[in-house]
């Protein structure tokens, strides 16, 4: 199994990782993880989400081996090359498009379906490397796994099918089911249900609580973008063998379950969430340390020296999570030191006056209420979608912090402060851990989340006999097979409906003429409960499209039944012909064409 993770590196890198166990379907899994970055002194279960090409686009180095390379580069060199860091936050909340391109760190564009492939051929590479190398040189292909990645909840339908295009054009390509995407909350709660009194950072409750008996209702908050952490996980089963991808970081996700019998889960509130996780703290001090330096003195520092400036950043990721009660120390390397040095030597200003935060003998003091303004914007996101959500669901028994955020102290008293009157606050010993090993279970048996909420009306356009009592006379269309209204929203699933793992919505299509041999069907989406034509006001679309042909015109209007699957983490829909009862894939688009 792999776990992927990105994180912009100006913001410290959003990281890539994966381990591996050998252990039989029925048997407990016990995952081994790949460690990066021996060779340049590091020993971490990731390495960062940083792609070096050639200026013909070419694969050359990934992960703490392209960092170095590329800081390494004197800045005329390195504009020939492409460096990418954090492309994983350009799928997010954003019109995805077949040709959707990204931008390096010096505004070169590429295809992004381009960076995010290689990035995931290298992964998949190094781990069939790594798992010939440590089972005797026992080889395995692509087609022997399946594979799952892991993607944040909020994510729309065209994200996670680019990601699955991309690990498809990686090589990622297998028969059957096998190619799945899992959600990175659902994942953790499924983990989070086998946990001990032990695996938790608090410890102060008791183990019938943890079993989460059927009727139990907890919430996720998966809080993403931090270092260091251990969050990827590859499982290769000797009878179900799952190989796990997570694209993780930098976002906030929020989900509600209940505990079902038999273990199983069914989500009671849709997911939410936005982009304001761990990274926005790093953007805050960055920030802080352009305002106490003059003059851009930080940025001459960043431009000059990035290597340390690096460094610098990562020691800032460890600071935030132990924050005491007294001031953060952090130790200046020696170039910034030296700048710092060489400014006041000639009488000029080096630092700004801001509060909480000063320069004393080479160390940058941090106070608590300085650290914890980094943390604003993110903790006031969380606790004001708590407060929706217990309103909402008042018999929560738990909040469970999972993802590499909520190893910070500052976020986890902030909610066991605000909340744990209400709810029991629980955060694993390794909350990103959890993400992957849940999702192993995930990919052994997908039913595992029995029932999820649609987080959207979802309908199809159709055309009815017109009725001019009823129907717009501008949706009025005359064919030589009758008058119709055009147009008409089919909704095949409601807002906040229940949508079981296995369910599907039927439809029976007709033509509009009798000798049509094949028909586009449009897909939309709205978050009103209820409307009347594709075109009303709050309705996206087409968000998805798809053909299906008809070639027997013999057999009347009422020809193709489409069932479409709502209750995985993918919509995806079926086409049958009514007479002979050939079925066939249908493929649904939410990529858009724009």
């Amino acid at each position: 199994m792999s776990g992927v993770l990105w994180r912009r590196v100006s913001d410290l890198s959003l990281l890539f990782g994966y381990a591996y166990s050998l252990t039989p379907r029925n048997k407990d899994v016990s995952p081994h993880v790949r460690r990066w970055g021996q060779e340049q002194g590091h020993d971490t279960p990731k390495t960062p989400s940083c792609i070096l090409l050639d200026h013909h686009g070419t694969f050359l180095y990934f992960g703490y081996e392209a960092k170095c390379k590329y800081l390494e580069m004197h800045k005329d060199e390195a504009n020939n090359y492409y460096y990418f860091e954090n492309f994983k936050m350009e799928l997010y909340d954003k019109v995805i498009t077949k040709d959707l391109e990204i931008k390096d760190v010096n505004k070169k564009s590429m295809s992004a379906l381009r960076v995010f492939s290689a990035a995931l051929n290298f992964l998949k590479e190094d781990a069939l490397n790594t798992i010939l190398f440590n089972t005797n040189g026992v080889k395995f292909k692509v087609t022997d796994f399946t594979w799952v990645l892991t993607v944040p909840a909020i994510w729309d339908n065209s994200a996670r099918q680019f990601m699955r295009e991309a690990a498809e054009q990686a090589g990622i390509k297998t028969s059957g089911n096998k190619l799945l995407i899992a959600l990175e909350p659902e994942a953790a709660s499924i983990w989070s249900k086998n946990l001990q009194p032990d695996d938790f950072i608090s410890k102060h409750h008791d183990r019938a609580a943890l079993q989460q008996f059927p009727g139990t209702q907890y919430i996720v908050v998966d809080c993403g973008g931090q270092f260091p952490s251990e969050n990827q996980i590859f499982n290769q089963s000797l009878l179900i063998r799952t190989m796990m991808v997570c694209v993780s970081g930098g976002t906030i996700d929020i989900t509600v379950h209940e505990v079902l019998e038999g273990g199983v889960l069914k989500e009671l509130h849709k997911a939410s969430g936005n982009d304001k996780g761990g990274r926005t703290v790093d953007r805050k001090f960055r920030q802080a340390l352009r305002e106490l330096f003059c003059d851009g003195l930080w940025e001459t520092y960043e431009r000059d020296h990035p290597s340390e400036a690096q460094k610098f950043m990562y020691d800032f990721e460890t600071v935030k999570l132990r924050i005491t009660e007294n001031a953060a120390n952090m130790t200046s390397y020696c170039n910034l030191g030296r700048l710092v040095h060489e400014r006041q030597s000639k009488d000029r200003e080096v630092f700004n006056v801001v509060e909480g935060m000063s320069w004393h003998s080479g160390k940058i003091l941090i106070s608590r209420d300085k650290m914890e303004s980094f943390f604003y914007g993110s903790l006031v996101h969380i606790t004001d979608s708590l407060i929706e959500i217990l309103d909402k669901h008042p018999d929560i028994s738990y909040i469970l912090l999972v993802g590499g955020f909520a190893q910070s102290t500052i976020l986890r008293e902030r909610v066991q402060k605000e909340f744990s009157d209400q709810a029991q606050v629980l955060c694993p010993i390794n909350p990103q851990e959890v993400i992957l090993k849940g999702a192993v279970m995930f990919g052994r048996d997908p039913s595992l989340i029995r029932s999820r909420k649609s987080a959207f009306t979802y309908g199809v356009a159709k055309s009815n006999i017109f009725d001019p009592s009823v129907h717009k006379e501008e949706k009025r269309l005359t064919t030589k097979d009758g008058v119709w209204c055009t147009d008409l929203f089919s909704k095949l699933v409601g807002i906040g409906d229940d949508v079981e793992w296995n369910q599907t919505k039927e439809y029976i299509f007709c033509p509009l003429e009798r000798d049509w041999k094949s028909m586009k069907l449009s897909f939309y989406r709205t978050e009103r409960k209820n409307v009347t034509y594709v075109d009303d006001w709050g309705v996206e679309g087409p968000v998805a499209s798809c053909v299906m042909d008809m070639p027997d015109i013999s057999k009347g209007m009422n020809r193709v039944k489409l069932e479409v699957f709502f209750g995985a983490t993918e919509i995806k829909a079926k086409a049958t012909d009514l007479e002979s009862k050939n079925t066939a894939t249908v493929n649904m688009d939410f990529i858009s064409k724009q």
